[in-house]
């Protein structure tokens, strides 16, 4: 009988039910159902409808039951940093501000007056991100004191989701360390930030590992959704999740999880916390197995998705990204890891605006506009990977893109010239993927995280792109 693993992947903009197995050796994905997501204002905040969220969750389920695919175990991951609070009766407190909110604007000074923000990397290893939790925390502390007071119990989205599913309150470890809260030593809640914070600790539940069973479906879900199965931890944070599925098996790589973000950086046993590192604004976040993403948070292909989304979505990425090579002699790059950047009301203009006060051409086509996007992403690649072998001391041979954005071919062959490395890109669902090697890791399908990396690149190979450009 031919078992079937369920990964729940669920992004800023929409979530996929993606079902894993394993046939003749190889792994097999398919898609059983596709659902959107986005922020919608409420009260003046970007929030998420995590009840909409949990619903999709269900009918995705409810979906594998149609197909006669039922899993043997699931997993939900989704992005960092957001979370839930829950009073005693485990009841929403407020509502689900996401990351792109304004509200932590001028929380980093809050929080460094408490805190030295070079101490607070030391402690935690993890990069200033003005949207990570232990801001946003301080943002509810100031605006909404009494939310906290009243709050029993915090999980991040996709620890809730697990709640719900199965009654049980944990926090995964890869998604916790996104708040900058977590001691990369201890790998565990820091509790003496937390006092020095003011922060209740009995809101924070207990830090487990991906690959642990949180039980079974609640029986209130197994009946609504037709069947029961075990609900397995993934690494819950969607990097961590795609690191997990790079189809390597030596360690002479950087990796590239690319999507609305771009994660660039290598795996560690031990974190860095030199100060170095900090001002390079590197982080340190939790992956499977205790080891480290010593990675660069990249602006990504948000950039791309809200210029498409401008022109009313009537161009694919694929046709973006052809129009982009057919204007490759464009040469304006902005910084993509600029704030303005972050959650601008118009991208298109945003860029104009930057190039301009700049001193660079402005572009004045949608090829010339996609071309600056992608050549200021692989340049910033090429700075990156710079960084990291500065600070580790080593030359690595190739880069290992995952996540869709190893489907931009052309993005992909930029980041081969500006870096000077060999790239190899896929699997594009390393997400989800990720996901289901996790559940598969912990049902024995694999012995090793190795053998299982070793069965991505048997299963799906990788695309190879070599460097143009002389000299480099």
């Amino acid at each position: 009988m031919q078992n079937y693993y369920l990964a729940v992947d669920i992004g800023a903009s929409g979530g996929r039910h993606i079902l894993g197995s394993i046939y003749n050796g190889k792994l097999q994905l398919e898609e059983i159902y596709r659902f959107e997501n986005g922020l919608t204002e409420k009260d003046g905040h970007l929030c998420w409808d995590l009840e909409i969220l949990f619903l999709e969750i269900q009918k995705g389920m409810k979906k594998c039951k149609e197909a006669g695919k039922i899993p043997a175990s699931m997993g939900v991951d989704t992005w960092g940093v957001d979370f839930v609070l829950l009073d005693k009766e485990d009841k929403v407190l407020g509502a689900a501000v996401g990351y792109r909110d304004k509200r932590t604007d001028g929380m980093d000074a809050e929080v460094y007056g408490i805190i030295e923000e070079k101490q607070l990397y030391n402690r935690t290893g993890i990069q200033k991100q003005i949207f990570n939790t232990i801001y946003q925390l301080m943002a509810v502390e100031r605006t909404e004191p009494d939310i906290l007071q009243r709050a029993a119990s915090l999980l991040m989205i996709p620890d809730y989701f697990h709640f719900l599913l199965t009654g049980r309150k944990v926090q995964e470890y890869t998604n916790a360390t996104t708040t900058q809260l977590v001691n990369p030593i201890t790998k565990d809640w820091d509790y003496a930030l937390l006092d020095k914070l003011g922060t209740k600790n009995e809101i924070f539940q207990k830090i487990t590992m991906p690959g642990t069973s949180l039980g079974h479906l609640s029986r209130e879900i197994s009946r609504e959704v037709g069947f029961d199965c075990e609900v397995v931890l993934p690494g819950t944070h969607d990097t961590a999740s795609a690191v997990l599925a790079v189809p390597a098996c030596d360690d002479d790589y950087v990796y590239i999880s690319s999507g609305t973000w771009s994660l660039m950086g290598i795996e560690r046993m031990e974190a860095d916390c030199r100060e170095e590192s900090r001002l390079a604004n590197f982080t340190n976040e939790g992956g499977y197995a205790y080891r480290f993403r010593y990675l660069k948070n990249i602006m990504g292909l948000w950039m791309i998705q809200s210029v498409r989304h401008e022109l009313d979505d009537q161009y694919s990425f694929a046709e973006l990204c052809s129009m982009a090579e057919k204007n490759s002699s464009f040469s304006s790059i902005v910084d993509v890891n600029d704030q303005v950047f972050l959650s601008p009301e118009n991208m298109s203009q945003a860029i104009k605006d930057y190039l301009e006060g700049t001193g660079q051409k402005t572009p004045e086509s949608v090829g010339e506009l996609a071309a600056c996007v992608y050549n200021s992403l692989a340049k910033c690649y090429g700075e990156a990977v710079e960084e990291i072998e500065r600070l580790t001391g080593r030359t690595f041979k190739r880069i290992h893109i995952v996540g869709g954005g190893s489907n931009a071919d052309y993005l992909n062959q930029l980041t081969a010239d500006y870096t000077g490395k060999e790239v190899c890109a896929g699997p594009g669902e390393a997400t989800a993927l990720g996901n289901i090697l996790a559940q598969m890791l912990k049902a024995g399908n694999f012995a090793s995280i190795t053998e299982a990396r070793n069965c991505v690149y048997d299963s799906f190979g990788v695309r190879v792109f070599k460097n143009r450009k002389e000299g480099k």
